[in-house]
């Protein structure tokens, strides 16, 4: 029960600060530009992308046509000439303003994730300043094992992929105060570390 309790207290935390970390000081928002001419590029979505949602990499290579000499061949003279571009395609668009359902999955995940932290974290008789430790180095390990290989393979902005490890890193010392606390109540143990 200790470690639920843990993890909700740990989830509205984490809603509160991606709250703050977005809306205030603009984290979220790092290396995400307006399109010059958004029109043009919407209006041509549907011809160049049909009506499958998905991830679309541009230039694109058939995964098939690896071993194609000629076609890798083409890919190449594109890749380089060309713009690069990785969209997430919705062809039937949606109000991104109108929060309704992803505020409480976001909440989920977060608490989700609290839960799975606040049972690392509970695991041992573990004192405040190794649950401290045991809350950066998960939002670490994630970064790395994430978002870094997004910015190296998919070309996520630095600046993105940065402002997500600060993001991440001090939404979780955050929380991971607030469940190391609750974990350590009452069990007799004052232990640092």
């Amino acid at each position: 029960m200790r470690i639920l309790v843990a993890a909700i207290f740990g989830g509205i935390v984490m809603f509160c600060w991606g709250a703050v970390a977005h809306m205030a000081l603009g984290l979220g928002n790092q290396g995400i530009h307006q399109p010059a001419h958004e029109d043009a590029v919407l209006g041509s979505l549907h011809e160049g992308l049909g009506e499958q949602a998905g991830v679309y990499l541009l230039p694109s290579l058939d995964p098939h046509q690896w071993n194609d000499p000629a076609a890798k061949a083409a890919y190449q003279q594109k890749a380089v000439a060309l713009p690069y571009a990785l969209v997430v395609y919705l062809p039937q668009g949606e109000d991104m303003t109108k929060m309704g359902r992803q505020l409480p999955r976001q909440w989920a995940s977060d608490t989700l994730a609290s839960l799975a932290l606040a049972f690392l974290m509970g695991l041992s008789t573990f004192g405040f300043a190794k649950r401290m430790a045991i809350a950066v180095a998960a939002p670490v390990f994630a970064w790395l094992s994430v978002l870094v290989p997004y910015w190296n393979w998919y070309r996520f902005p630095a600046d993105f992929t940065w402002a997500a490890l600060i993001e991440q890193v001090i939404g979780w010392l955050l929380a991971g105060a607030v469940m190391a606390w609750w974990l350590g109540r009452g069990r007799g143990q004052r232990k640092s570390a």
